[in-house]
């Protein structure tokens, strides 16, 4: 038993279909590409190492504009300046 010849449009349909799916697989893997190498890139400039008033530990850590802030389990907020690492300000949590 022979088959009939395919018409045009279900041809073309079929040809349209196929290279729309091979250019969403491509669209998907340039997204991921894109994604890991931006994920990847450097992020913000922490200071190497930090020292607290004796007796403090860190609890949380924030970055700002220009300096960099620490929560101690003592209720206080200490900013250091981002360039110099010195202590800008301390702030006693009530």
């Amino acid at each position: 038993m022979e088959l009939p010849d395919e018409p045009a449009n279900l041809r073309f349909l079929r040809r349209l279909v196929t290279v729309l799916t091979v250019v969403m697989i491509c669209g998907v893997l340039v997204v991921i590409f894109l994604l890991v190498t931006r994920l990847r890139e450097r992020g913000p400039d922490l200071p190497d190492s930090i020292t607290l008033p004796d007796g403090s530990e860190a609890v949380n850590f924030t970055i700002g504009a220009g300096w960099y802030g620490v929560i101690t389990s003592d209720d206080e907020i200490l900013i250091f300046d981002r360039l110099s690492g010195k202590l800008r300000q301390k702030v006693t949590i009530d």
